[in-house]
């Protein structure tokens, strides 16, 4: 593995094994960088998990890092673009620094407080509740259509002329499709 600084304290990070998940740590910040599918190892493997678990325990009488109360995008320690912020399953309330191409940063004790989300039932949740946000908009995208209401978005409709019967029905068969699906 290549050297790779800390996005936050620009050192470098050492590499360490959690289980059998190879992992970048800084020893200044005690934040873990995580490449793509070692984090999806991560979240897929109950075994990993109880070792993330293992090892907070171990270091939960560390006191607190104090961070800056203002947000600030860091930058992959890999490509050095500035990284999205999310929360992770977007109900986590784990805000994490991601680059859709390399990885995810954890900062102390985030990583823990994923795999508790994930062991509590936290990606059920998630599912659930996206579920019911479907089924809302399809809700509401049906009634406003029993109204009359105007649709959200705009569709502009160009003319296309058919060469034959079969690709006129064809055409209107996807449309009668699509239209079911957004309506149902």
């Amino acid at each position: 593995m290549s050297v790779l600084k800390c996005p936050r304290c620009a050192i470098d990070m050492k590499s360490v094994m959690i289980g059998q998940a190879p992992v970048r740590e800084c020893d200044r910040c005690e934040g873990l960088w995580l490449d793509a599918p070692v984090f999806k190892l991560i979240c897929a493997d109950r075994e990993q998990q109880s070792v993330i678990l293992g090892e907070a325990v171990a270091t939960e009488h560390k006191p607190p890092i104090a961070y800056e109360e203002q947000v600030r995008y860091i930058p992959c320690p890999h490509c050095r673009e500035l990284m999205n912020r999310i929360n992770f399953a977007k109900c986590s309330d784990v805000i994490v620094d991601v680059c859709k191409g390399h990885g995810t940063w954890f900062d102390r004790d985030e990583l823990r407080r994923i795999v508790e989300f994930l062991r509590g039932g936290g990606m059920e949740l998630a599912r659930e509740q996206e579920r019911h946000e479907r089924e809302f908009q399809q809700e509401k995208l049906h009634g406003d259509l029993l109204r009359g209401a105007p649709p959200k978005a705009t569709v502009q409709f160009t003319s296309y002329s058919f060469t034959s019967d079969d690709e006129r029905l064809g055409g209107l068969s996807a449309t009668r499709d699509l239209l079911k699906f957004l309506i149902e």
